[in-house]
């Protein structure tokens, strides 16, 4: 579904991504994993066509999309949902109006853009009589699956993308996050990437992961394979987190197939 091949993409000539190849199966979750500033972002700007690779390839279900015109990149980022950090709502829309405003580009019927958009906040656990509420009025776990439920709304995309989804949420609100991405990972089976520097939530939503280092790829592989890695840098990158790698890694391997059913309400 996605492919990056041999990918370089620099900013005033300072290398951001360095011969980057990453092959994403449909159906797969993969996590890109690494410290600030090793292009895990990037990648997810280069993926929507934002900016354009210095050299490589980038591949959408065959297409290769530094090749195509603007309208038809335009087409294509129509099948992509997009889960920016920090959720990224408009504070001075409801949340109605910030899950359905892409719907609203695309159909003039009020009544049936506002019952995919219920439908979809009931999707991601959230009550739909939230619908009038504005942002502000919201935690901040909310806010995010309000920004998850606008990244599902439109078009019913076949690839989601989540930018560091959990960041500057507390503990538990992020533990809820984590359950709902997981939740529609194993019930929607679309294609997705997650980009983020915690430990836990890549061993808790990946299927595989890529770790970039200085915009290199240092390792790629099945998410139980990380710890083992001989690499040098892996096993400093992984060392400040010892004790929750490994409790994520028994959770990994104790976990049930299917996740926990989904909690509407409050966080």
């Amino acid at each position: 579904m996605i492919e990056f091949r041999n990918v370089d993409y620099s900013i005033q000539g300072r290398p951001i991504l360095r011969d980057l190849s990453l092959l994403v199966n449909a159906g797969e979750t993969r996590v890109i994993l690494g410290p600030s500033g090793s292009g895990k972002s990037t990648t997810l700007r280069l993926l929507l066509g934002r900016v354009r690779p210095d050299r490589g390839q980038i591949f959408i279900d065959g297409e290769d999309i530094t090749q195509v015109k603007v309208e038809r990149l335009r087409q294509l980022r129509q099948g992509i949902g997009m889960v920016f950090q920090q959720g990224a709502l408009f504070d001075s829309m409801t949340v109605g109006e910030n899950v359905g405003y892409a719907l609203l580009e695309q159909n003039d019927d009020e009544d049936s853009v506002e019952a995919r958009v219920r439908e979809t906040l009931r999707r991601v656990g959230l009550d739909d009589e939230l619908i009038d509420r504005m942002p502000d009025e919201m935690s901040g776990g909310m806010q995010r699956r309000v920004a998850i439920a606008r990244a599902l709304a439109a078009e019913d995309p076949k690839i989601l993308l989540y930018d560091e989804p959990t960041t500057g949420l507390d503990p538990q609100s992020a533990e809820r996050i984590t359950d709902l991405i997981v939740q529609l990972r194993d019930t929607l089976g679309k294609t997705s990437i997650l980009v983020t520097h915690d430990i836990a939530d890549a061993y808790k939503v990946g299927n595989t992961i890529t770790v970039l280092n200085e915009g290199r790829v240092v390792f790629d592989g099945p998410t139980s394979d990380l710890e083992r890695s001989g690499d040098s840098f892996i096993q400093q990158f992984l060392a400040p987190f010892r004790t929750a790698v490994a409790a994520a890694a028994k959770r990994l391997q104790d976990a049930p197939r299917q996740a926990p059913p989904l909690r509407g309400g409050t966080t």
